[in-house]
């Protein structure tokens, strides 16, 4: 029964995983159809409409709980989804979609750290082993094979805010066994509030500064896709994997979202993908399977 529960929820994160890099990719797609902030507050407009058809009564039913839970919900809700989004959705105007997805390889590494830090959760030497791989990729990536650039602190401004918006997933999914003893429905109901009511002063604030693009139909098509696949359905099922096999082990997958993300920029977008890209890839990856493979030997 156990096995079977690990099976579902890998499957459930690799599903997430997918979507969210159909996300990375969409930042860059979103470049001219819709501004940053209103793709955000118009995304999290459209989850939060349907995720009240689905789960109004069960949440009203939870209410005492979410409101008793409300200041770390509206963190949460404003860290994770609302301040993740807003920074990736900037960045797509300023990096490549490869870049996006190969650096936020960087949110496994960050979720061993912070649950060290937070809850004290030994990490062994293999998973430290494996996050410095990864962390090779990143920086071969973000520094496009030019180390050089990284001795004058010259990275592209788009790479350091996929970063921020990496560190903020992170402590997210640290703090999610911690979320109240509600169904999951009504608990990423309240987050749909709160994500909806963190992204409104940053739409106002877009629209002050007269950097707001208004969609036309393929930009509705976009963010359409956007709410109801990564900001909906993949947040479910992370939630879902999280709670069944832990945030570490969980957090390994977020390793996927470079590879679905390269995949998808090269076919999608028609981003070229060289040799340092290719590399950084196989860092990437290569991090994943050394962690992993420390991860299960602690199981064991």
């Amino acid at each position: 029964m156990r096995e079977r529960s690990a099976a579902t929820a890998y499957a459930l994160l690799t599903f997430a995983t997918l979507l969210w890099a159909g996300n990375a990719v969409a930042s860059k797609v979103a470049v001219g159809l819709v501004s940053p902030q209103a793709l955000v507050a118009l995304r999290w407009s459209i989850a939060l409409t349907a995720i009240a058809a689905l789960a109004g009564r069960e949440t009203w039913a939870h209410r005492r709980a979410l409101l008793a839970h409300w200041p770390m919900i509206l963190l949460m809700g404003g860290v994770g989804y609302t301040g993740f989004n807003a920074l990736t959705y900037e960045a797509g105007a300023l990096t490549s979609a490869v870049n996006l997805s190969l650096i936020e390889g960087t949110i496994p590494v960050l979720v061993l750290v912070l649950n060290f830090l937070v809850r004290g959760v030994a990490v062994r030497p293999g998973q430290v082993l494996g996050s410095a791989v990864t962390l090779a990729g990143v920086v071969l990536v973000a520094s496009h094979g030019d180390l050089a650039r990284l001795a004058a602190l010259d990275l592209n401004r788009g790479d350091l805010l996929v970063g921020l918006a990496c560190l903020f997933y992170a402590g997210y999914t640290v703090a999610l066994p911690s979320r109240p003893a509600v169904p999951a429905l009504a608990f990423f109901a309240a987050m749909a509030v709160a994500a909806w009511a963190t992204s409104m002063p940053l739409l106002l604030g877009e629209w002050a500064s007269g950097r707001v693009l208004w969609p036309g139909l393929p930009g509705w098509a976009l963010i359409a896709f956007t709410a109801l696949g990564p900001s909906l359905v993949a947040q479910l099922a992370y939630m879902r994997g999280v709670e069944t096999i832990g945030p570490n082990r969980a957090g390994l997958f977020n390793n996927l979202v470079p590879v679905f993300g390269a995949v998808m920029a090269v076919g999608l977008v028609g981003e070229p993908f060289g040799l340092v890209e290719a590399a950084a890839l196989a860092l990437v990856v290569g991090g994943i399977a050394v962690a992993e493979t420390s991860g299960r030997r602690k199981r064991a």
